[in-house]
């Protein structure tokens, strides 16, 4: 209720004041939300609707692109509103909303691309194994305690920045609401907060990019063992799209919380997020298995 009570609205100041600017941008983005949300939702439907594909694999792709579908809605419609907005303002309740949200389907996508590189490591390397190893018992706790990890995640890091005073300024200096930005705004000591987001960040973005390489150095030193050349071409193709795609998806978050609060600069911050927010990882959903 304090909090409340200090600021009981958010004012988003990152975006031009272009109005030519802001009408280009706001198509743009919503033709990439639509491609968005049209590829992953469609993905879903045509996997539901044919028994045939219920199998590890798509299991885990149609649990990518539910991620994905949510993720672009959290945070893309209300880029879109206040491109063309004159007043974007947010609420407490909302921002602290999307906020918890946005943490909770991007760490989701971390754990799922854990999951689906140990998925492939078995695939590959113990074919004969592959039905006992990724039993749908397996696969399925596996989705679960993806998403059971994201909304812990996303718990502590809303508890923890919610309960910083706001009483300095309400505007914050961003395309979209974050925590470092909310947290350049509180008058409150944030920085048991910033250690937090530090460590809470770097531990599962680390553990996970280390499950992803290990099972793909195994995939890769199995690859090197088979006897035909076009079935190693294959697999390498495939293989090297989906760390591409991993890395794109990586690289904002890293940069963007990995890293010593002194560095901290806006500008750069919202260049390096403004894109990948808005299309997390669907634009390469067709090339990650």
């Amino acid at each position: 209720m304090k909090n409340i009570m200090e600021a009981s609205t958010f004012i988003l100041k990152g975006q031009t004041n272009n109005s030519e600017l802001q009408i280009i941008l706001f198509f743009l983005f919503l033709v990439i939300y639509l491609f968005t949300l049209i590829g992953n939702v469609g993905l879903i439907i045509l996997v539901l609707e044919d028994p045939q594909l219920y199998t590890p694999m798509y299991c885990f792709r149609c649990a990518l692109s539910s991620v994905d579908a949510c993720y672009s809605s959290d945070i893309t419609p209300n880029m879109l509103v206040c491109f063309m907005s004159k007043n974007k303002i947010i609420s407490f309740h909302e921002c602290a909303t999307q906020m918890f949200f946005a943490v909770t389907f991007g760490t989701t996508e971390c754990f799922l691309l854990a999951a689906v590189a140990y998925d492939r490591y078995v695939a590959i390397h113990s074919p004969l194994m592959y039905a006992v190893s990724m039993s749908p018992r397996v696969y399925m706790s596996l989705i679960i305690a993806s998403y059971a990890g994201g909304i812990l995640h996303a718990v502590v890091l809303a508890v923890t920045t919610f309960s910083l005073s706001f009483c300095c300024s309400n505007e914050i200096r961003h395309i979209f609401y974050d925590i470092p930005s909310l947290l350049a705004i509180s008058c409150s000591e944030t920085y048991v907060n910033e250690l937090l987001l530090f460590f809470f960040v770097s531990s599962i973005e680390l553990v996970t990019i280390l499950i992803i390489l290990i099972s793909y150095a195994f995939i890769f030193l199995t690859i090197l063992k088979m006897n035909s050349a076009e079935e190693r071409r294959k697999v390498f193709s495939t293989c090297g799209a989906y760390l591409i795609a991993v890395s794109i998806l990586y690289s904002p978050s890293l940069f963007m919380y990995v890293r010593p609060s002194s560095s901290y600069s806006k500008e750069y911050d919202m260049i390096v997020l403004g894109f990948p927010c808005s299309t997390p990882s669907s634009t390469v959903s067709e090339i990650k298995m």
